[in-house]
């Protein structure tokens, strides 16, 4: 596992914020076509017929999340949430492993962090 200090995380910032941003976008449009896309895998189910109108950006929306999604790992990044952006560094605080956690819209600078276990919840100002 990759430990991030506070200024390696804050440096990876101004590259992974655009990233983040296309997952939400992608996520969001995937998330449209949920239902569509549920249909179409049904009726192929059944006959072996289907499709959908919008398959093809279905199709790209998970390639795209998934592509950025396997970047942000190879980083060391964990990717909590793909609608808000939000992601978290391992870090090594006071001889334990904790995480630094930051969000789109969120200032430029990771301020926060966390025990593994508390998550979101339980962030703490660096």
């Amino acid at each position: 596992m990759k430990l991030f200090t506070v200024q390696e995380a804050n440096d990876l910032l101004l590259e992974i914020r655009p990233k983040l941003e296309k997952i939400k976008s992608q996520y969001a449009r995937m998330t449209r076509l949920r239902e569509s896309a549920k249909f179409a895998a049904k009726a192929a189910a059944d006959s072996g017929g289907g499709g959908m109108e919008s398959g093809t950006h279905y199709v790209k929306s998970l390639y795209e999340i998934g592509k950025i999604t396997t970047e942000l790992h190879e980083l060391g990044i964990q990717l909590k949430d793909y609608s808000r952006g939000l992601i978290d560094f391992p870090c090594l605080r006071d001889e334990r492993i904790v995480l630094l956690c930051w969000q789109l819209g969120e200032d430029e600078q990771i301020e926060w962090w966390h025990e593994v276990e508390a998550g979101f919840a339980g962030r703490q100002l660096i």
